[in-house]
């Protein structure tokens, strides 16, 4: 599998070594467009593994909302986020994580102005759509993290 050289400067930087069985098996075929759903037990990587599709998928050039990863838990999107950005160091790439516990000002602000990743939880996402300030006429990826977690909580409405 052939990465982006600034991408693997961030894996590297982040002291990954070489890729674990998820990664292995997972990052190919979400860069390759297919629907993936993986299970896997904490701390084997699953994280990394839809981050560094994702930055490996995205249009550099392009400014508007290319990826959207909703978490069910503001610490989680939070961690997702910093995943994200460490990961991406080197690409020069906007990511926002867009929880509730945040003004609404400021996301709707920062969203206006083009960002390549949101990363989030249902409602504060949902509401940014419904504004109009989160725009998916672009979107490449669509992870859907811990979805169990969130089809429990009742967030299949939004």
């Amino acid at each position: 599998m052939e990465l982006r050289e600034n991408l693997l400067r961030g894996i590297y930087g982040i002291g990954f070594e070489k890729p674990s069985a998820i990664q292995q098996r997972g990052i190919l075929p979400i860069i390759q467009g297919n629907d993936t759903i993986a299970q896997a037990q904490s701390g084997t990587g699953k994280t990394a593994t839809f981050c560094i599709a994702a930055l490996q998928l995205l249009n550099l050039e392009e400014s508007s909302c290319q990826v959207l990863i909703l978490a069910p838990t503001r610490e989680l999107a939070q961690q997702i986020h910093k995943v994200m950005s460490d990961l991406g160091k080197y690409l020069k790439i906007t990511t926002h994580a867009c929880v509730g516990g945040t003004a609404v000002r400021e996301d709707i602000q920062t969203l206006e102005r083009g960002v390549q990743i949101v990363v989030g939880t249902p409602g504060r996402v949902n509401d940014m759509i419904e504004r109009g300030a989160l725009r998916l006429e672009k979107l490449k990826l669509f992870v859907l993290d811990e979805a169990d977690e969130m089809l429990s909580r009742g967030f299949k409405d939004q």
